[in-house]
């Protein structure tokens, strides 16, 4: 374990199990930043396409109108499902051959999967390139983040994941609006064609400047069997969450699908606690801030993706704007994060990301409550909306990127990938949660009741807020070598 120490009056501790060095390939001096900004344009376009298939699902229910509702819903299922259940073993799979070669991997494979979703001549064609995808996206996620941990020197890593987080956070809010251009304008399948300039471009930058980095001693590959039960395990969570507006949240079906689901993550858990080359390191949860921000994180993700979706049904279905219109009154939401995340990433670098957190958990938060205050079904956006998206966006810029910054930063360097994957994974779910939350309360209302289900929305995102800050209570502050990317994790 390594020591804590005393700083600035708070105390440090940094813990990590036994695990390998990790070895940098190709040391020649580049610049972080051009590691960065490759990394960060496929992760723009995976976080683009995430959010940008919500208005494109009616132009392509139109399209394959033969499709029954049930087929149609997996266009929007499949990707989910298959992301959440490989982001893991990806990550652990980058620390494992190397990073690079598995961010190039998955560029390819999902900027080859969006044109075949934009060439899709039927319904199930679409599905299978849809869920081709998810694996790309699935692997460069992890990987894109392993490789700005392992360049940037640790005094740094707070304001570069700010910005890598500030980069996924305007890419999904921006979804509606460009998605909105571009449907309207051209097609559906241009909303998966505009992903092949950036992931061509990405791949030619990114061969160039990437470092390759992974574990110093590999040993064998993960457990294969730990793979099977994680991912299935993570699938079967996802897919009972999808399938509750269709099944109901007190059906048999979900505790049924839910509980199977928790017997295998179970199972994996125990697995990884007996083999010698776990998918994951248990010991990665025995640090402080990734254990806490990870549990932040999950809760942050639910109330962010319930105040996304909910924000663009209540301006479209209670206040009759078209979803151009919607999306542009949202947009001020991403821009504040887009223009505050490095600042406030590089003061988390001096403080801590605590201080900034438990402000920022409360001020997201507040968004909710003069919603609930103030909203009417009748349109007011700059005396009644705009205040709350304000107050909204400057707390995603708070949270959002700090939460990342410190469940990573304290990770051992041969655990980069596995461990932003974890992040990833649980962001993932939480996100899933609350979109399927959204649906739930938001289906079957009518115009005496539109905004009871709005209401149930707002306190959701109330709740979320003060939960992080009250988790994030728990962070503390982490010094660490100068540059881990170049030396060893202690043991213990």
């Amino acid at each position: 374990m390594i020591e804590g120490t005393e700083r600035d009056g708070e105390h440090v501790e940094l813990e990590a199990g036994e695990f390998a060095t990790v070895e940098i390939i190709e040391p020649k001096e580049r610049s972080p930043w051009v590691v960065l900004t490759s990394t960060s344009l496929a992760v723009f376009a995976v976080f683009l396409d995430t959010t940008i298939g919500f208005v494109s699902f009616p132009a392509i229910s139109a399209t394959f109108r033969s499709a029954g509702p049930s087929t149609l819903s997996w266009v929007l299922n499949a990707y989910t499902l298959v992301f959440a259940a490989l982001l893991i073993p990806s990550g652990r799979l980058a620390d494992r051959i190397g990073r690079r070669k598995m961010f190039l991997i998955g560029v390819v494979t999902f900027t080859t999967a969006s044109m075949l979703c934009g060439l899709a001549p039927n319904v199930g064609f679409l599905i299978a390139a849809e869920m081709l995808e998810a694996v790309g996206a699935a692997i460069l996620v992890p990987a894109s983040l392993a490789l700005v941990l392992q360049t940037f020197p640790r005094h740094k890593i707070p304001v570069a994941v700010a910005i890598w987080g500030a980069i996924g956070a305007v890419a999904g809010a921006a979804g509606p609006t460009l998605g909105a251009l571009v449907v309207s304008n051209l097609s559906w399948r241009w909303a998966f064609y505009i992903n092949l300039p950036v992931g061509l471009f990405s791949f030619a930058l990114g061969k160039r400047v990437l470092p390759e980095g992974r574990e110093a001693n590999p040993g064998r590959l993960p457990d294969p069997l730990g793979v099977l039960l994680l991912a299935g395990g993570v699938a079967l969570v996802t897919y009972s969450i999808v399938e509750t507006n269709t099944w109901g949240w007190a059906s048999v079906r979900f505790g049924a699908t839910l509980a199977i689901a928790l017997g295998l993550l179970g199972l994996f858990v125990y697995r990884c606690s007996r083999v010698g080359n776990p998918v994951i390191h248990l010991g990665l949860f025995r640090a402080n801030n990734f254990r806490w921000a990870n549990a932040a994180m999950v809760v942050f993700a639910i109330g962010f993706n319930a105040m996304f979706l909910g924000n663009v049904l209540f301006l479209t279905r209670v206040w009759n704007y078209s979803i151009l219109r919607a999306g542009l009154c949202i947009s001020v939401g991403p821009l504040i994060v887009a223009a505050t995340a490095p600042y406030f990433g590089k003061l988390a670098g001096r403080i801590g990301q605590r201080r900034l957190l438990m402000p920022g958990g409360l001020l997201w938060a507040a968004g909710g409550a003069w919603l609930l205050a103030r909203v009417t079904t009748s349109p007011d956006y700059v005396g009644t909306y705009l205040p709350a998206v304000l107050c909204t966006g400057l707390g995603v810029a708070l949270c959002l990127p700090q939460l990342s910054s410190a469940a990573v930063q304290g990770l051992p360097p041969d655990q980069f990938g596995s461990g932003s994957a974890v992040g990833q994974a649980v962001r993932n779910l939480g996100s899933t949660f609350g979109v399927a939350l959204v649906v739930a309360f938001t289906t079957g209302l009518t115009a005496v009741n539109a905004l009871d289900g709005f209401h149930h929305v707002w306190w959701l995102l109330t709740i979320c807020g003060v939960t992080v800050s009250l988790l994030s209570s728990r962070l503390v502050r982490i010094t660490a070598p100068a540059n881990p990317a170049i030396t060893a994790a202690a043991a213990h």
